[in-house]
């Protein structure tokens, strides 16, 4: 699946739940913002949008599935971008509290993490002085004794419970053993290929952003998985375009967001998530590759459709 490919997949990562709010005045926060960033990201050629959601008031990672029932409809209203719902949710919550948007709004595609890994985020506390929210400083900081927990009986729960709702699952790998992980599913029958595989470089715990690194992960889900899998990337902080820029040549493909990277270009913030769509765009057209419309994607990847799902 992945050889034969000629159209790229841009996937849009709205906001997450690595940032705070006092990182960037531009991260998405509320519904209405969540919604609007990823309806412009969809218009600047995004194909795919990675969905996260925030307490409006706050800005603290949140799965209540009602704030989500607040921005789903209007991307939709708005945009054909492919809607990829989290189940990663955020390293301080249960897998029950994050499996509950995907389950209950059954979209066309969830991402899903394939293993237990520190998740450390506390290095970026010597870059602010300033945090707007009380709970900011400690999410970081207790980030140094914190496992974001994805165990076997983890991912088969989260499998299982969708699993007769139709959602294909981005299947997000952060180091090389997560591929065999998948691999296992893939034999047990919980995972039904192709499978669409997200290689995450750069996070504190994971596998670093090297091009060998990028490479290595290429080559084992080759062999893993042969033909049967989409491979896509994306890569941390100011790794992002290089990352995005050398899978693509490779046959990948990328993602961006502020979810992963607050910044445009070196000491410029991303003032929307649009912004770096275009510029990967961009880079993407410059060396000869083309994007994928989000119908394309979804032949690509193989989902169910826009109108097969619960919101």
């Amino acid at each position: 699946m992945g050889k034969h490919q000629r159209k790229v997949i841009v996937t849009c990562a709205i906001t997450g739940s690595i940032h705070t709010p006092s990182m960037s005045p531009y991260l998405p926060v509320t519904p209405e913002d969540i919604a609007q960033s990823a309806i412009e990201a969809g218009h600047a050629g995004a194909a795919i949008a990675h969905l996260h959601a925030r307490d409006p008031l706050t800005g603290i990672p949140s799965q209540d599935p009602e704030i989500f029932r607040r921005f789903l409809p209007l991307i939709k209203a708005e945009s054909d971008v492919v809607i990829n719902l989290t189940t990663g949710g955020a390293p301080t919550m249960s897998v029950e509290e994050r499996l509950q948007p995907a389950l209950q709004f059954k979209p066309e595609l969830a991402s899903l993490n394939m293993g237990s890994m520190n998740f450390g985020l506390y290095e970026m506390l010597s870059r602010y002085t300033e945090f707007r929210y009380d709970w900011e400083r400690p999410y970081l900081a207790s980030s140094d004794d914190r496992i974001f927990k994805n165990t076997f009986k983890d991912i088969a729960y989260i499998l299982e419970s969708c699993g007769g709702n139709g959602t294909k699952f981005e299947i997000e790998c952060y180091d090389i053993g997560h591929l065999y992980t998948a691999a296992h599913f893939l034999d047990r029958g919980l995972l039904k290929g192709p499978l669409f595989i997200q290689s995450a470089f750069g996070i504190r715990g994971g596998i670093g952003t090297h091009p060998e690194d990028v490479l290595h992960m290429k080559r084992t889900a080759d062999r893993l998985f042969g033909d049967e899998y989409a491979w896509s990337v994306l890569g941390v902080g100011s790794t992002q375009t290089n990352i995005g820029a050398q899978a693509a040549v490779m046959g990948g493909n990328v993602r961006v967001g502020l979810e992963d990277n607050l910044w445009l270009a070196k000491g410029r913030l991303a003032r929307n998530n649009a912004e770096q769509v275009t510029k990967m765009r961009q880079i993407l057209e410059e060396i000869g590759l083309s994007i994928a419309t989000p119908n394309e994607a979804r032949e690509l990847v193989g989902l169910k459709g826009a109108g097969d799902v619960a919101f």
